[in-house]
């Protein structure tokens, strides 16, 4: 039996309704930073609507959701908090990510930060934040 290729729609940006279309990433942050085969889904209403996501590589499937530049900035921060527990052997990775699903009530499909808007980024952040107090004072005493 012959494996379907799976038909993948550009997703909707949902600032502006418009469908993103797959480009280079040199497209969006030129050539200076540019990784060889790196796609992204960028608003067709870009540079005006500055929303895109990043694309697996060798894929069409984007990483997570269209974001702004506010809302991208707001996952590098959720990343780094979340990254921070499970680097500083507090939890290993695969238990970081269980821990992620538990307090954002999402299954595994849906609990990445990609996907995440910027209040469920602010309560990751803040849960980070709160495991990483405990686990200094834990050191400490």
């Amino acid at each position: 039996m012959r494996k379907r290729k799976q038909r993948i729609e550009p997703p909707r940006c949902p600032y502006c309704g418009r469908r993103a279309v797959l480009r280079d990433a040199s497209y969006v942050y030129g050539n200076h930073v540019y990784v060889q085969g790196q796609k992204l889904y960028v608003c067709a209403g870009y540079p005006a609507c500055n929303s895109y996501v990043g694309v697996h590589l060798g894929s069409l499937r984007p990483k997570g959701s269209l974001a702004n530049g506010e809302l991208r900035n707001k996952r590098i921060l959720a990343h780094k908090a979340f990254d921070t527990v499970w680097q500083n052997g507090i939890l290993t990775r695969k238990d970081a990510y269980r821990w992620l699903q538990d307090i954002t009530g999402l299954d595994e499909q849906h609990a990445h930060i990609a996907m995440f808007s910027d209040y469920r980024c602010d309560q990751v952040i803040a849960a980070c934040n709160r495991v990483l107090a405990n686990h200094s004072k834990k050191e400490v005493a």
